[in-house]
């Protein structure tokens, strides 16, 4: 064991040291880091969801910064448009574009997935970063939870719509943002929603964080061969908007401590950008540029049983009306690749 990774190990061990700046300061130091700032994107696609504030925004203006051509998925047309003034004005990349879209609207999911197939001859990185955190229990276009509308089956319906375009691009890759709230959850199907007379918008945002984890490794075992690279992370305790309007109280106690946005965004801009991450550390989850265990806790790893993967990604299928295409499916594209690979790697 290095000694890098030995103290990386100290930090992790505590909560308060592992996700708050301090970890953050402490391994890049420790790590000797590259920044970010001197990737080079130019030529490659990258559609990102939540871009308009917080991590997304941190995001979105390193990536554009990079020169890779930006698809900023919003639901704010006026809030997209104003950013994408002034990303072009403050980079001079003009390779920006703006796709309204509610990612808690299936409708409205197909018709961007379909704009992006339609008007990108490629897509490098597709990141999911739209994220809901509520008081009161709400519910989306076709009757799903709102949270779990947003973060989980968008998502994945988004995902299955632009397998064919990500399996056609080399190193493609997809990411989700995550949050360290998710180690408190454990995996559940029946109780993903939870019901109006005992919701808590926290609570609620860790279940559905946590099925965005546990999807995302399904991910990389069900499309092996595609050549696509799955990753989730979580930005550790970031000071964002988002914190500030529905954790007030933890963002009062944390302060100081907490990361700033482009902190919180770092291993994101990172594994979109970065073609030395290995493709056998797909369907990892990361934390400060580094694989992390999905669980912490005993009560959330007990949870996690084949029986309930299973029962997730069958529910999910039906809330989005979307399967995986199956390899009788000749016409697909993403199967013809998953085969080629196979056959390739089969000599």
């Amino acid at each position: 064991m290095t000694l890098y990774s030995l103290a990386d190990k100290v930090i992790e061990a505590p909560v308060v040291t592992s996700f708050t700046r301090i970890g953050y300061d402490l391994r890049r130091l420790m790590g000797d880091w590259r920044d970010p700032g001197t990737y080079r994107m130019a030529g490659r696609v990258v559609a990102i969801t939540g871009p308009t504030s917080g991590l997304g925004l941190a995001a979105a203006e390193v990536l554009t910064a990079v020169g890779a051509s930006v698809i900023l998925i919003a639901r704010d047309e006026r809030k997209a448009s104003e950013l994408r003034a002034r990303l072009a004005t403050e980079t001079g990349n003009e390779e920006i574009s703006v796709l309204i879209c509610d990612m808690a609207d299936m409708d409205a999911v197909r018709a961007a997935a379909r704009t992006i197939d339609a008007e990108y001859d490629r897509l490098d990185v597709l990141i999911h970063n739209a994220g809901s955190l509520l008081k009161e229990r709400r519910t989306a276009p076709g009757g799903v939870e709102l949270t779990t509308a947003v973060q989980v089956v968008g998502p994945f319906l988004m995902t299955g719509l632009l397998l064919d375009k990500l399996a056609a691009t080399p190193y493609a890759r997809v990411l989700t943002m995550s949050s360290g709230g998710m180690y408190t959850a454990g995996l559940t199907v029946s109780k993903l929603q939870m019901d109006p007379e005992s919701y808590r918008g926290a609570e609620q945002y860790a279940r559905a964080k946590r099925a965005q984890v546990t999807l995302n490794e399904m991910w990389a075992e069900r499309t092996a061969g595609s050549g696509i690279r799955f990753h989730a992370l979580h930005p550790g305790w970031a000071d964002t908007p988002g914190v500030a309007e529905s954790l007030p109280r933890f963002r009062m106690l944390l302060g100081p401590l907490l990361r700033s946005p482009a902190q919180g965004a770092d291993t994101l801009v990172w594994l979109a950008a970065d073609d030395g991450i290995p493709l056998a550390s797909s369907g990892g989850f990361w934390l400060d540029r580094r694989p992390r265990s999905i669980h912490r806790l005993r009560s959330t790893r007990r949870t996690d049983t084949p029986q309930r993967r299973s029962e997730l990604w069958n529910w999910v299928s039906h809330a989005a009306d979307w399967e995986l295409p199956r390899p009788g499916d000749a016409e697909s594209p993403f199967i013809l690749e998953i085969r080629a690979t196979a056959i390739r790697y089969s000599k």
